[in-house]
């Protein structure tokens, strides 16, 4: 996998836990699984960040995300 994979598939995963966070902070209960769910998705954006020459910029997110997409398009 490449480093652009790593930090789409990080972004989306934090952007799914959190309806999983704000459901069980509503219920009262621990928000065990999607606390998991957020590090690893902090996990594999580090690892994006790490492993990409130059690292990423706040305004390179898009087309990263372009590129991942495209690569899965035929």
């Amino acid at each position: 996998m490449t480093p652009d994979m790593y930090l789409v598939l990080g972004i989306v995963l934090a952007g799914l836990s959190i309806p999983s966070m704000l459901s069980a902070i509503s219920d009262q209960r621990a928000p065990r699984a999607s606390a998991i769910t957020v590090l690893i998705a902090g996990g594999l954006i580090l690892l994006a960040i790490q492993t990409q020459p130059g690292g990423y910029r706040l305004e390179d997110i898009p087309d990263v995300f372009v590129r991942v997409v495209a690569q899965f398009i035929p």
